[in-house]
């Protein structure tokens, strides 16, 4: 089973390019890093209880495109992914050509891990109402896809819109980069995967076994394969027992929980974790 990693990546903490060639060198398979354009100061949007991460980070995160971009620059083989991207506030003709263009640029190393978020005021200021986002995000991928894969692409839905269209350049893996949608399990999220995505990463991992009848139950109720679906456990805090857990669910890979810190405390972090492998 393969391991990777994510960090809440700041401007203070280990640069990506680091923290990109320290864990391919350790043997792990992938990197994820968080987005959030900004926070506003007037949020009242609670901010989630995570272990290690501090509420003044989430204002502090660089622009995960551009830093996976500069990682793609110094390795060859780790996968480089969002964890995740907040797809709702994007336009999606513009990351449509971001997100290939870094695909290109990583020689099909990048992973599109996606999200629905959780920051009423953040999405305010985008233009985008909260109640609306699930849906956004499925319009958004659904177009992306389109000009990732078709010489001359079109969308027409309720909140994008456009005729047909020249993009390049398309990314280099076979139908574009994998999707893996981040979240807690629910009827939307299971049918957002079956339609558009290629992976599921609940959050921690738990409650896994129990969500996978129902996943597969809404694949199969729309004729797609069940088994072209990853389970990928993300941000994970390491355990022997939790991770053979995963293994016997049929578990490829698990995403580890790095809490950021100085370039010294991280590669602390990740050395310890190589005992896993």
């Amino acid at each position: 089973m393969d391991l990777g990693i994510t960090i809440h990546l700041t401007d203070w903490c280990i640069d990506i390019r680091e923290l990109a060639v320290e864990a391919e060198l350790r043997g792990f398979s992938s990197v994820f890093i968080p987005e959030h354009s900004h926070i506003p100061s007037s949020q009242k949007t609670p901010v989630p209880a995570v272990s290690g991460i501090a509420s003044e980070d989430y204002p502090r995160l660089p622009d995960p495109l551009i830093s996976l971009a500069a990682a793609a620059s110094v390795t060859t083989r780790i996968r480089l992914g969002t964890g995740v991207l907040l797809v709702a506030q994007h336009d999606p003709i513009n990351l449509a050509k971001s997100t290939s263009t870094l695909d290109t640029i990583s020689n099909g190393r990048f992973e599109m891990g996606v999200g629905y978020g959780w920051n009423r005021e953040e999405m305010s200021h985008h233009g985008v109402e909260f109640s609306t986002r699930r849906e956004r995000v499925r319009e958004t991928m659904l177009a992306v896809k389109e000009l990732w894969t078709k010489e001359e692409a079109e969308f027409h839905g309720k909140f994008v819109n456009f005729d047909p269209s020249w993009t390049w350049p398309k990314p280099v893996q076979e139908n574009g980069p994998r999707v893996l949608i981040g979240g807690a399990s629910g009827p939307t999220i299971f049918n957002h995967i079956a339609e558009f995505g290629n992976g599921w990463m609940p959050i921690g991992g738990s409650g896994v076994k129990a969500s996978l009848a129902e996943l597969k139950k809404i694949c199969d109720s729309k004729d797609r394969d069940f088994s072209e679906i990853s389970i990928i456990p993300f941000g994970t805090i390491p355990e022997r027992g939790k991770l053979s857990y995963f293994e016997e669910l049929g578990v490829n890979e698990v995403i580890l929980r790095v809490p950021a810190g100085t370039r010294e405390e991280v590669l602390k972090t990740l050395d310890s974790y190589t005992e896993f492998f």
